[in-house]
């Protein structure tokens, strides 16, 4: 994994890097020269242009000198986490050896706008979902973006948020739980608010 620090930039390359990944975050591409010049209050290219070569050295940032909107912020990557074979949940299994591939989570994590909310009951227990899992979930811009299946956490107007499996028949919307105690909540497809579409779970187990 490689790792960066603000310990190892000045204040001054701090300031311009922090300011630099906030813009590239709200505008999806980078700066120019003048833009930075004015958010740091200098009148000079110069001090910007020596702040850029120490990022771009200090493996913060990669740039082009002298070519517009080349500037990309370098995120910490990692190599993915080891693979290493299958684990029995019922009869035994020969044991791993040796690793068989890596598991690459970035992909996930380089979603936009990730949220995550921590479970709270147990009516998702048969989907492996269980109270105190941390799920991480994606915003949902419209209720067609969704297909019968998905894991959806929405608002229920006067019972609150509740994560269920999102299902849509007869123009109605079913919120079906994955445990059989709990009945589905049945609601018109205007009543429904949703918050956001499961992308993984997360469970400590420590």
């Amino acid at each position: 994994m490689v790792r960066y620090s603000s310990e190892v930039l000045t204040d001054a390359q701090n300031q311009l890097y922090e300011w630099i990944r906030k813009y590239i975050n709200d505008f999806q591409h980078s700066p120019s020269i003048r833009q930075m010049m004015k958010a740091m209050n200098l009148k000079s290219p110069a001090p910007i242009q020596s702040r850029l070569k120490h990022l771009q050295e200090k493996g913060f940032i990669s740039w082009q000198e002298g070519k517009a909107r080349t500037l990309q912020v370098v995120e910490e990557k990692t190599d993915g986490i080891p693979l290493l074979g299958y684990v029995a949940a019922g009869g035994l299994i020969e044991t791993f050896n040796d690793c068989k591939d890596v598991l690459d989570i970035n992909s996930t994590l380089k979603k936009k706008n990730l949220f995550a909310l921590i479970v709270n009951g147990d009516s998702m227990i048969d989907a492996y979902i269980a109270d105190g899992d941390t799920v991480l979930l994606e915003p949902v811009n419209s209720i067609f973006e969704l297909k019968n299946g998905d894991i959806i956490s929405a608002l229920v107007p006067g019972e609150g948020t509740t994560l269920k499996y999102y299902m849509r028949k007869d123009n109605k919307v079913y919120l079906e739980a994955a445990n059989p105690k709990y009945s589905p909540i049945i609601l018109e497809p205007d009543r429904l608010s949703i918050q956001g579409k499961l992308v993984a779970v997360w469970r400590k187990t420590f």
